[in-house]
């Protein structure tokens, strides 16, 4: 059985958190303009966990992911990396955003290669550091191209390996298969399970796919329509098996069809908002 814990209902802490937001609220504005887009969120994120946060648009789901990027701060509560105060951006955290935002005028492996030339590493050891991720994603054949010779899947690719390669302890991933076909996006899918499955980053990944989040997730986080709230923390068990086929299941369709009413009225909730605004 998977294990469901709504919330207040007694949700384990995992025993090392390598992330943690506590009593973390967003408030956008000032006086009856104001948006509240957090409500209080108190999550630990374990070591080597792949988490997921899923929940209808606008609940705070990259707030929450800037937050601990350090590119936004918390209105109140406190958001920590290893038990310290996240300030700002760091190299400890790497982001990878719904676009690659590569450099253009660099090729493939020059755009890898970077990031460890920028953190002191040299020209020779960052470029053995970028042959083993283009390795890694299989784009070698392409390290001497241009990111707009590639399709937008490889460009995505070429962004997780940039990242990757400078060793983040943390991976924070937008949706970065939302602008992606879904066949390619089922392809990418598999990449990045193999990828975790082989480096054991601690990673949070937002994702409006249920199946996504079913297939990657060791962690999967359910929102509230905003003010966002954890609504559900879940555990599935399929992002360890290496079977693609585990989404043809009946137990990955029971625990679809779970979170799907878990969404379901959170989502009506949002359109609410829209239709009222």
């Amino acid at each position: 059985m998977q294990d469901i814990r709504p919330l207040g209902a007694g949700a384990a802490v995992p025993p090392t958190a390598k992330a943690s937001f506590v009593g973390v609220t967003k408030r956008y504005g000032r006086g009856g303009a104001a948006v509240q887009a957090l409500e209080p969120i108190d999550l630990d994120i374990a070591e080597n966990a792949f988490v997921c946060l899923v929940g209808p648009s606008g609940c705070g789901k990259s707030t929450l992911l800037n937050i601990l990027a350090g590119f936004e701060s918390p209105t109140t509560g406190r958001v920590l990396m290893d038990g310290q105060p996240v300030k700002g951006p760091d190299p400890r955290r790497g982001v990878v955003f719904q676009q690659g935002a590569l450099f253009t005028w660099m090729t493939v492996r020059d755009n890898i290669a970077f990031g460890p030339i920028a953190t002191g590493k040299s020209s020779s050891e960052a470029g053995r550091i970028a042959d083993r991720f283009l390795d890694m994603v299989g784009l070698s054949a392409f390290a001497k191209r241009y990111p707009y010779e590639l399709s937008g899947g490889m460009q995505q690719r070429v962004g997780i390996a940039r990242a990757l390669a400078n060793d983040p302890e943390i991976l924070l991933m937008d949706e970065p298969f939302a602008a992606l076909d879904a066949q390619t996006r089922e392809l990418l899918q598999e990449e990045i399970k193999r990828i975790w499955q082989a480096t054991r980053k601690t990673v949070l990944w937002i994702t409006h796919s249920i199946e996504e989040a079913l297939f990657l997730a060791t962690d999967i986080v359910v929102m509230s329509a905003r003010p966002g709230r954890i609504k559900a923390r879940l555990s599935p068990q399929f992002a360890l098996s290496r079977d693609p086929a585990v989404v043809t299941s009946v137990e990955f369709a029971h625990m679809k069809a779970e979170i799907f009413e878990l969404l379901r009225e959170e989502s009506l909730a949002a359109q609410r908002q829209e239709v009222e605004r």
